[in-house]
């Protein structure tokens, strides 16, 4: 068997400095050390690191360079009783983001609906088909959440036919300018955004929140909204794997606080319905999300009807909340036995290929594909469509 030429490169000892951040944070040396490995050079750097509320944030005002005109256009929106239509996305970034949104406008006295693409014959993001229906509800706005930074011919459509549309994106941004969607307003991390702001690794749903907030400060309702949306944003931006960095350590830090004792009757039910409710007494670790919440919300996305999660994470009464909960952990069963017998048909075939005289040891990496699978399941991965 051919060996990796890759090795370890071990980082040399820093004692001094490492001392000097263990006595100013009351760390052990080696765990001082560590920071060092991490690029966690000063004594501030590792205070902050430590307790992330230590960090002056920036106005998210002055990050944003058209957060001022979303709010502007949303709260016109909303004072004319204009239909605005939420285009989400359907793994867990996306639906916590469009639940995030539907449940601010609507205590903001917003007229909103939402649109989810069908993973099935669709694929990602706003399109064609949701603009025309858009147009023919009246709908004058449409936000879109965790999409719509490379969706130009949608969105040109719907400016068009005089819907103002606001992308809210994490995604990358299109290196041709020309191909940067003609939007009323972006707000995207990754767009006119300094790399170095602590907004910068924010998800989907970390856009989204910094809207919600933004919105209804303005509006004079934070202090309503703000732990709900707490909530939500900590259970995408686990769930998508975003950095823990920046202002993601920070507010994940508080909303795990918050999702141990929570007030949103969805994550309740979900919490208890996934059998992790016993950690709520020491506080919910991220894993809890990771491996306990996410799988089961993105079950729903990847095979079942994201409206489940979407009604989940919106509803006010307990016995609703409760059915939708059951039926997220009824769709992540079938999501795992559909990947044991995968699993199963994939180690057949390996068997089957051994028999055959095919050598393991000489391949690096084998990919089995079963073509009707994957036709079905992933009906966009054979051209240029962006995967979620």
């Amino acid at each position: 068997m051919v060996l990796p030429q890759q090795r370890w490169q071990i980082f040399s000892p820093q004692p001094d400095l490492s001392r000097e951040i263990a006595d100013s944070t009351g760390l052990s040396p080696i765990i001082a050390q560590v920071l060092l490995n991490r690029g966690i050079n000063t004594t501030e750097a590792a205070k902050v690191f430590l307790d992330p509320e230590l960090e002056d944030l920036p106005d998210p005002k002055q990050e944003f360079p058209d957060l001022i005109k979303s709010i502007d256009r949303i709260e016109l929106a909303i004072k004319n009783g204009d239909r605005i239509t939420i285009c989400g996305d359907y793994d867990v970034d996306g639906m916590t983001s469009t639940a995030l949104l539907i449940r601010t406008l609507r205590l903001l006295g917003g007229n909103v609906e939402y649109e989810i693409p069908s993973r099935m014959t669709e694929g990602y993001g706003i399109n064609a088909r949701i603009v025309q229906d858009c147009r023919d509800r009246d709908v004058k706005l449409i936000i879109t959440v965790d999409n719509g930074i490379a969706a130009y011919e949608a969105i040109a459509l719907a400016e068009s036919l005089n819907i103002s549309v606001i992308v809210t994106d994490h995604h990358e941004v299109p290196e041709d300018p020309s191909k940067i969607p003609p939007a009323t307003a972006i707000l995207n991390p990754k767009y006119k955004v300094d790399p170095n702001s602590p907004y910068a690794a924010i998800a989907g749903v970390g856009v989204a929140y910094v809207l919600a907030l933004e919105l209804s400060d303005r509006i004079g309702k934070r202090d309503e909204l703000e732990n709900p949306l707490l909530e939500l944003f900590t259970l995408g931006t686990i769930a998508d794997l975003a950095s823990l960095t920046g202002i993601n350590r920070r507010l994940v830090k508080k909303g795990l606080r918050l999702l141990s004792q929570s007030k949103v009757i969805g994550i309740i039910a979900l919490i208890n319905e996934t059998g992790i409710a016993k950690d709520k007494q020491t506080g919910l670790k991220p894993e809890a999300i990771g491996f306990g919440l996410g799988p089961r919300i993105n079950a729903i996305g990847r095979i079942g009807n994201p409206q489940v999660i979407i009604d989940l994470l919106t509803c006010e009464e307990m016995g609703q909340a409760i059915a939708l909960a059951q039926e997220c952990e009824a769709t992540n069963r079938k999501r795992q036995d559909l990947c044991k017998e995968i699993e199963q048909e994939a180690i057949a075939y390996m068997s089957k290929l051994k028999s055959e005289g095919f050598d393991i040891t000489q391949e690096r990496v084998l990919v089995i594909v079963d073509r009707e699978v994957q036709d079905t399941l992933y009906p966009y991965s054979k051209g240029n469509r962006e995967m979620s």
